[in-house]
């Protein structure tokens, strides 16, 4: 019988000196920011996909079994590894109660821990083992409640739930859940194929067909949408959503062997989620990793990171402005409306969207 063994070693604590770029886009149209400034946080020989705000500590999931957070006040960087037999762990996806941070490797074996903010105590709480197994994205609806999803087996979407803080998920049988098409799947771009707003949740998917599936009630039922996003090819489709509140969102991707093509890749409704139309054709940005909305903005305000740089729109997606132009950030978060943290190869910035 082979023996696991489950080690957690303090890899890094390092203190970090930001370096500072300034770049400026100035718009014809009155935009609401019309610069940034960029902070790089910290460089490293690491892929990060997924970071979470947690009061002034950012806390991120990486390749090579790694995890950790940076400290906004003290510019400090904590970093651990998990040690499980000789595999080499990618998390691509994190979400967070008050009191745990959880992390989930992309794919087989699927290994969701559960780390303690207060100690770092480390705590394996789901394992699945399937040739087909891949986990895209995980979030909380509350301190109790959470929800993961991941790509097809037998017909339909991966998804586990936990009702108890996250000490146990349990995975839903894909007789309980809508079936997909051959060839829909999902992208673990950015840690954004699942939005949550109260008790609402919205799964997007790729492939063949580019979908968005919608939930009430935490989970427990399912109704799903099409949408007009590029879609039919295995690397097309949504590889983002973001909503502002319970009836307005945004989803973006498109191709990512085309990543320049920028039609048929955004999208927004007004309903929920239940009708979507393209808006900035043949402008803006290609192909997109993350969208977010940015805060108090009224839903008029959103950024995007991929393969075109950093984009800014002011007037909720309809005209586009590049803000800066590094093709390697893969996922962006707001700690305030004119600050946020982005990630993905080699580094962590932090950015101020100035007037």
């Amino acid at each position: 019988m082979r023996k696991n063994i489950f080690l957690v070693g303090l890899v890094a604590v390092v203190l970090v000196s930001c370096k500072t770029t300034v770049y400026e886009k100035i718009s014809k149209d009155m935009t609401t920011y019309k610069k940034v400034v960029i902070d790089t946080l910290f460089e490293d020989n690491i892929s990060i996909r997924a970071v979470v705000v947690d009061e002034n500590k950012i806390w991120y999931s990486a390749n090579n079994s790694r995890f950790g957070f940076y400290d906004l006040k003290t510019n400090v960087k904590f970093e651990r590894k998990i040690v499980k037999d000789s595999l080499k762990l990618e998390f691509r996806s994190n979400a967070q109660t008050a009191s745990a941070v959880f992390l989930l490797n992309v794919a087989n074996p699927a290994l969701l821990y559960k780390v303690s903010k207060k100690d770092f105590t480390t705590k394996l709480v789901y394992q699945e083992n399937h040739e087909k197994v891949f986990y895209d994205s995980m979030q909380f609806w509350n301190n109790k409640e959470g929800i993961a999803m991941g790509d097809p087996i037998n017909n339909a979407l991966s998804v586990i739930i936990t009702r108890d803080g996250g000490n146990t998920w349990n995975k839903i049988p894909a007789n309980e859940l809508l079936e997909i098409a051959e060839g829909e799947a999902a992208f673990a771009a950015s840690n954004t194929n699942i939005v949550i707003k109260g008790n609402n949740t919205w799964i997007v998917s790729g492939g063949k067909k580019a979908r968005v599936f919608y939930s009430s009630d935490k989970g427990r039922n399912w109704k799903v949408y099409d949408t007009p996003i590029v879609q039919g090819k295995a690397m097309a489709g949504i590889f983002t959503a973001d909503f502002y509140d319970s009836k307005r969102g945004f989803i973006a991707g498109g191709d990512y062997e085309a990543p320049n093509q920028n039609y048929g890749n955004k999208a927004i409704t007004y309903d929920g989620g239940k009708k979507w139309e393209l808006i900035s054709e043949n402008q803006g940005f290609g192909y997109a990793s993350c969208v977010q909305y940015v805060p108090h903005s009224n839903g008029k305000s959103l950024v995007s990171v991929g393969a075109s740089g950093l984009y800014y729109s002011y007037n909720g997606g309809h005209s586009w402005e590049q803000l800066a132009a590094d093709p390697d950030l893969y996922t962006i978060r707001f700690v305030d409306k004119q600050t946020a943290i982005a990630a993905g190869k080699n580094k962590m910035i932090r950015i101020k969207f100035l007037k």
